[in-house]
């Protein structure tokens, strides 16, 4: 077991892993969405997919037992643990500065896009694309007649999941900068992770 990490308010953190580890990404204030990825070790074109986790797990939010499935409908990681009332999103694209346009910010904002990127390439690395995130700890609801919400998150300081490496993998995790929406109640912080053995 490692000790307690943090991934700074607003930035990017990556961190390897070998088949039989596991990823505890720590919720420490509770109201902060961690954008998280899965890319496969010396493959990174082969990576978390949530068009293919959707499809396999016929919902919207993974559950304890769940696993993280590629683009390529591989098993990459698995849901061991959730102490937060499991809503995660699995809808919303990763922010990225043209999305803050959008919402009427002049100039560049931080965003879980480039984050991604700087923490692949703080270990070397970089794809020429930007996958689909699993939004960990974010509150989207959905209604019968299909509208979307950006609502303010459900779970409590110090909720946390764990997910288990299936293959050699990257994991990749973003404390989304988004102050705008309800999503973070607009107070952006910083989370922590810690790397498990078995």
């Amino acid at each position: 077991m490692s000790d307690l990490q943090t991934i700074p308010a607003r930035r990017g953190k990556a961190v390897p892993l070998k088949r039989g580890e596991a990823i505890k990404i720590v919720n420490t204030h509770g109201h902060q969405v961690v954008d998280f990825w899965s890319f496969v070790a010396g493959h990174l074109t082969e990576f978390s997919g949530m068009e293919q986790c959707r499809a396999t797990w016929l919902k919207l939010c993974p559950e304890v037992g769940d696993h993280l499935y590629s683009n390529h409908r591989r098993p990459l990681m698995t849901l061991e643990e959730d102490t937060s009332p499991g809503r995660h999103d699995s809808v919303m694209a990763p922010c990225d500065n043209e999305r803050y346009g959008l919402l009427g910010c002049n100039g560049y904002h931080d965003n879980c896009k480039d984050n991604m990127h700087a923490a692949l390439f703080e270990l070397g690395y970089s794809v020429p694309f930007t996958p689909g995130s699993l939004n960990l700890f974010m509150n989207i609801p959905w209604q019968p007649d299909g509208s979307l919400s950006f609502d303010p998150p459900l779970s409590k300081p110090g909720d946390y999941v764990v997910w288990r490496a299936e293959i050699d993998c990257i994991a990749v995790m973003s404390c989304c900068p988004q102050d705008i929406l309800d999503i973070n109640n607009r107070n952006t912080v910083e989370a922590h992770y810690e790397v498990l053995t078995q």
